[in-house]
């Protein structure tokens, strides 16, 4: 290989890198942007609303098919139950309109390269950006707490101190509830984001390193720590928005 060669091949990979940097912090700024909006939620929550029916949606793009009040007398959920939830969360029209946003983020910035261009390289995204949502439900939601005696569904505490509710919220990432009513270390979505994670190689060609993963897993949970606390303030920030915004009866 000459200097001329050398040097474009230099450039091509300084290239890739600035994108796959790109990539990465578009990522974490929409996880941040959700902690914002969380953040925001915590500090104008003054009292607890009363209990309602649950929007099957939080601002219109994340789904909420699985919130529940904590003190709220409910039955068992069987594994029919766990894997409806998982089915509602994967198939929710919230779902593909996050998944045709990241595409096109993942298009503008050519984030795994190997998928080209295009419309084939856009459908190549939307497809595995998809296979992402439906796995990681599919598994933290349905497989991994029937198997394990685990309740997928997120329990909000709507009474207490803002600081406490945040710090709950974030919490139930590592702590659910059992089938039986006790706590438990949340096996089903550390391990099912895990397993998802794996899966995901088997159809992202590029960025398989141990490094690769363990950021994009960073990213994952990080994001649904930051889901939890939306769920938690969901019915503080509604209450502030206007109502032209947020209809307060979604279908």
């Amino acid at each position: 290989m000459n200097q001329f060669e050398t040097t474009v091949d230099n450039r091509h990979r300084n290239e890739k890198a600035k994108i796959a940097r790109f990539s990465r912090i578009i990522r974490l700024s929409l996880c941040g942007l959700t902690m914002l909006i969380a953040a925001a939620c915590t500090l104008s929550a003054q009292e607890s609303p009363r209990a309602g029916a649950e929007d099957k949606r939080i601002l219109w793009i994340f789904t909420n098919h699985r919130t529940t009040d904590d003190g709220a007398d409910l039955p068992k959920l069987t594994p029919k139950g766990k894997f409806a939830i998982a089915w509602g969360d994967a198939t929710d029209r919230a779902i593909f309109a996050q998944t045709a946003f990241i595409s096109g983020l993942g298009q503008a910035t050519n984030a795994n390269p190997s998928f080209g261009q295009g419309v084939a390289g856009y459908a190549k995204r939307f497809g595995t950006t998809y296979g992402d949502f439906a796995i990681e439900n599919l598994t933290t939601e349905g497989i991994f707490p029937a198997l394990l005696h685990q309740d997928p569904r997120y329990f909000r505490r709507r009474e207490g101190t803002p600081r406490s509710r945040l710090g709950y919220a974030i919490s139930r990432l590592f702590i659910t509830r059992t089938d039986f009513g006790g706590n438990q270390f949340n096996f089903s979505e550390i391990g099912g984001a895990a397993v998802s994670l794996a899966i995901s190689n088997a159809y992202y060609p590029d960025g398989r390193t141990v490094g690769n993963n363990l950021q994009r897993y960073a990213v994952q949970l990080g994001f649904d720590a930051a889901s939890n606390v939306l769920k938690e303030f969901w019915p503080d920030l509604k209450r502030k928005l206007p109502r032209r915004l947020v209809p307060r009866d979604q279908p």
